[in-house]
């Protein structure tokens, strides 16, 4: 049975302080489990000297964070689908509408939001929109909002983008602060919360498929009331809608959906 020992409660503390994620909110016994195995391996034998290490070295930092989140996500992840979006459907809505009202809906750890903020850009000056991204997961929010990422999610990422929105820095990549300004974050729950009204772009992507079809028609109505008519529905590569007309949607193209 494991405890709470003096320097794990303090180790909790001040990760909490540095990054915003709260440890205590996993299984302790897990937890402890899987962060005692962590510093071991790297050659440390208790939370105080690990936390030392952390605190000043940052890839052994965003490996310690890499170990707490599960969430998998990446920048411009099925790239051909950001294509389509820039190309034929945001300069569709942009003609309709000077200022869009965008939410990445489950945003995980940052990556969809932030590349939809680079791809507005390219219509749009920075300052002059906000992307809202929700996530049900304190800790993913805590990991978006530190705006650093390992090379290996930047795999899509276009050379000259990655050139104009990110820094590298220790063998890792920031974004810039004109694109993590550009977005807001907020913790939500798809299923029981509400919805903000009359958005222009919902980005809802390799969510739906681990909710049961019950939920994901409770979803797919709440995305419809909640879009503005001509509002875009933007979902993942295996997420297509079946009867799209069932709610107020007609297929603009794989993938996307405009309320009608």
């Amino acid at each position: 049975m494991w405890t709470l020992s003096g320097d794990y409660i303090l180790f909790i503390e001040k990760v909490k302080k540095k990054t915003g994620i709260d440890l205590s909110l996993y299984k302790e016994g897990q937890m402890k489990r899987r962060l005692t195995s962590l510093y071991e391996k790297k050659g440390y034998s208790n939370f105080n000297d690990y936390f030392k290490v952390i605190d000043s070295d940052l890839d052994e930092l965003y490996n310690f964070l890499d170990r707490m989140t599960i969430n998998v996500s990446e920048f411009f992840r099925n790239y051909k689908r950001w294509e389509i979006l820039e190309q034929k459907i945001l300069p569709d809505i942009i003609k309709k509408e000077k200022r869009l009202k965008v939410w990445s809906a489950a945003c995980s750890t940052g990556e969809e939001p932030y590349t939809l903020a680079m791809v507005l850009s390219n219509f749009m000056t920075l300052g002059s929109f906000r992307v809202l991204a929700t996530d049900i997961d304190d800790n993913a929010i805590a990991r978006a909002k530190l705006a650093t990422y390992h090379e290996r999610s930047l795999q899509e990422v276009p050379s000259d983008v990655k050139k104009k929105y990110f820094i590298p820095c220790d063998g890792l990549f920031k974004v810039k602060d004109e694109i993590k300004n550009s977005v807001v974050f907020k913790k939500q729950n798809l299923l029981a919360d509400s919805f903000e009204k009359d958005l222009d772009l919902i980005v809802c992507r390799n969510v739906l498929i681990y909710f049961t079809e019950e939920a994901k028609e409770h979803l797919y109505h709440k995305f419809s009331q909640s879009l503005k008519k001509g509002g875009i529905l933007f979902v993942g590569s295996t997420e297509q809608i079946f009867q799209p007309s069932k709610y107020g949607f007609e297929v603009v193209d794989t993938f996307f959906y405009r309320k009608v």
